[in-house]
């Protein structure tokens, strides 16, 4: 079992916990230095997520429009077509 856990992590587990620090301290400095924190992240992850739910919906609307315009001529054409070709 421990054979198994130390090839999924690539080392034992206490050095890949140091391993993880190390370079969490590192990214989280860089990141600093930037300005982000992580109300900033998270707060862009979830905006980016209901920004796509809101224009998602707003693209189907548009789709749905396409959709009853087409139908207004497609509709009555077919209906003609099907009772012209009906009498043969």
């Amino acid at each position: 079992m421990a054979d198994g856990v130390n090839r999924f992590l690539g080392d034992t587990p206490g050095r890949t916990i140091v391993k993880l620090i190390v370079v969490c301290l590192i990214v989280g400095f860089v990141l600093a230095i930037f300005g982000f924190t992580p109300d900033n992240i998270v707060d862009t992850i979830r905006y980016w997520f209901l920004d796509l739910w809101y224009n998602g919906f707003k693209a189907l609307g548009r789709i749905g429009d396409y959709l009853v315009l087409g139908a207004i001529i497609v509709i009555p054409i077919f209906v003609v077509l099907r009772l012209l070709s009906y009498r043969r």
